[in-house]
């Protein structure tokens, strides 16, 4: 194999990561080769690591490298409210605001029957395990507000209200910082659902 093949080898690993096009990954893959080889080496040692020690949570499938993870196991968390969520990159998402001390329970996707991704495929009877056992007074349910995550939250819901446990969405409408003109009917429509007194 030639220099020229390695690199174009390179380069076609690199389009291969979501977000990255022809352009940016042939200009990640000179930047590799500008950059000194020992740092090169630490991007390789830690992709090596992270595939190596992350794993995911035997109680609420989040990524971790200790399971169970920091938020099943940290005594400073209220185990009895649980978050759910999509997608293990959500809850870094909920945690930025500060807002949320409780437990969270990810679901690794959400329901999409086009594209064959039925309640089977996702970890919802964990969580139904988890609520079951009498100790969670409520689940938020902060799906994504699209056509699957709303009809994973419906799904849901409809599993955990007979568990006696309260269960909430998180609410949406017009994100702060935008314009009501480029408001489409339904975040309207969920804006003004959702509307509180001031």
């Amino acid at each position: 194999m030639t220099q020229l093949d390695s690199l174009t080898q390179l380069v076609e690993q690199l389009q291969r990561l979501p977000g990255i096009g022809a352009k940016s990954a042939q200009r990640l893959a000179f930047h590799f080769l500008k950059n000194p080889r020992d740092e090169v080496e630490r991007l390789c040692d830690a992709l090596r690591e992270v595939k190596d020690k992350v794993t995911y949570c035997s109680v609420c499938s989040n990524i971790t490298d200790v399971d169970p993870c920091y938020y099943c196991t940290s005594p400073s968390r209220n185990s009895k409210v649980i978050c759910v969520v999509e997608e293990p990159h959500n809850v870094t998402a909920v945690e930025k605001t500060r807002e949320f001390n409780g437990a969270y329970h990810v679901l690794m996707g959400a329901l999409s029957p086009l594209q064959g991704v039925g309640p089977d495929d996702l970890k919802i009877r964990g969580l139904l395990e988890r609520v079951g056992n009498g100790e969670v007074d409520e689940v938020i349910l902060a799906t994504n507000p699209n056509v699957e995550g709303e009809a994973t939250a419906i799904y849901l819901a409809k599993l955990l209200k007979p568990l006696g446990v309260r269960v909430t969405r998180i609410a949406m409408g017009v994100p702060v910082g935008s314009d009501l003109e480029y408001a489409d009917e339904v975040t309207m429509h969920k804006a003004m659902e959702g509307r509180r007194e001031v």
